[in-house]
């Protein structure tokens, strides 16, 4: 159940109630694409530094371990020891982004493993099927990923296929959930808005799909090669388009004013790689910007990343030491440097949460863009 528990214009402070625990929202989800946070974060840490909700991809976990392995081990939430919240992404994506590999049909996609290149196909009902062996709280629907600067003709009719895709999705869990051996019978399923850039594509669709009464709804296909602005306008264009009775999505975005500023048109999920992939390189978040622990300016740097941060990075290791965990390339640093990032992520959420609750948010807004600003 979702229930919207204050608004600040089109922001939405809310909860959904799932079979793994409740989700306050807006949320951000820590991308565990392999079921594990690049970057030796374990599911302990995932604990202490705030985080509510794991994400996992459907299609690198078909290829490895495979989706059958986990089930047989009880389930990813089991597989990997996290008992709250697990999402996983419906592999759509990630066909898209092998475009040389692909070859869509309506009846799915057939294209080549990137680990070993045997042939697989990924329809609707294979996606569920995947999910619903890897038993995680919310399923996305199967969907194809059209690139923002493809032809409109194009556009419209893979977003068609999308929609025929989505009712077969539909039809699919609700089987699958009254099957004996499914392992979570509850499993949520979340359709995805497509249609690039397309305003007028993208708002038919989001009428369409929202007739389908779904458990939540995604905005898919940003982030993707157009501007902030054309993304941020999709935003104030196709949300009121979707049920304001059901938590929105926004898939794959993005840096922390991306999200400030999808909050502030009604976003409620959030996740992006950035946190973790920026920290294995030394880059770390703060609310005066974003540093560079490589450079030689912190060699002698006995300040934590930021003072007053409570993630474990920040509570016991100078910038001095995790540079030079960074320069001798000991894993270490590397793990400090994401822990501090996904805390960073995780907390500015409850800060926007707070702010929400108070009718504060526009000034939180402000103050922090201002703050991000100050990059040293």
């Amino acid at each position: 159940m979702y229930q919207i528990l204050a608004t600040e214009g089109k922001a939405k402070r809310a909860r959904l109630e799932t079979v793994h625990g409740t989700i306050q929202t807006p949320v951000f989800m820590n991308v565990g694409t392999a079921a594990a946070i690049k970057g030796a974060v374990a599911t302990t840490d995932l604990q202490e530094i705030g985080t509510q909700v794991e994400l996992s991809n459907t299609y690198h976990l078909h290829v490895r371990p495979g989706d059958k392995v986990v089930k047989q081990l009880g389930g990813l939430h089991k597989f990997m020891n996290w008992d709250k919240p697990i999402l996983t992404d419906s592999g759509g994506f990630q066909v898209f982004s092998l475009a040389g590999l692909r070859k869509i049909k309506e009846e799915g996609v057939y294209f080549n493993s990137h680990v070993d290149g045997r042939k697989i196909f990924m329809g609707p009902e294979e996606s569920m099927q995947i999910q619903s062996n890897l038993a995680s709280t919310i399923a996305m629907a199967f969907d194809e990923c059209p690139s923002s600067v493809a032809e409109r003709d194009y556009v419209r009719k893979s977003v068609e296929r999308t929609t025929r895709w989505l009712k077969r999705c539909k039809t699919e869990m609700a089987r699958l959930n009254n099957l004996p051996d499914t392992i979570n019978q509850h499993q949520m399923l979340f359709g995805i808005n497509q249609g690039a850039i397309y305003e007028d594509i993208r708002i038919e669709h989001a009428q369409q799909i929202a007739e389908l009464d779904l458990d939540g709804y995604a905005v898919g296909g940003l982030a993707v090669g157009e501007s902030h602005e054309e993304m941020y306008h999709i935003l104030d264009e196709v949300v009121p388009y979707l049920p304001q009775n059901k938590p929105t999505y926004l898939m794959g975005v993005g840096t922390p004013a991306n999200i400030l500023e999808g909050v502030e048109r009604g976003i409620d999920f959030f996740d992006c790689v950035y946190p973790s992939r920026n920290g294995r390189h030394g880059h770390v978040y703060t609310n005066h910007g974003k540093l560079n622990l490589f450079n030689a300016k912190y060699e002698l740097d006995d300040q934590p990343i930021e003072e007053g941060c409570q993630c474990p990075a920040c509570r016991h290791y100078s910038r001095a030491y995790i540079r030079h965990l960074l320069k001798a390339k000991e894993m270490l640093g590397m793990r400090l440097c994401v822990l501090h990032n996904l805390y960073f992520y995780n907390h500015m959420m409850e800060e926007i949460r707070d702010a929400i609750e108070k009718g504060q948010f526009k000034e939180y807004k402000a103050k922090k863009l201002a703050g991000f600003e100050e990059t040293t």
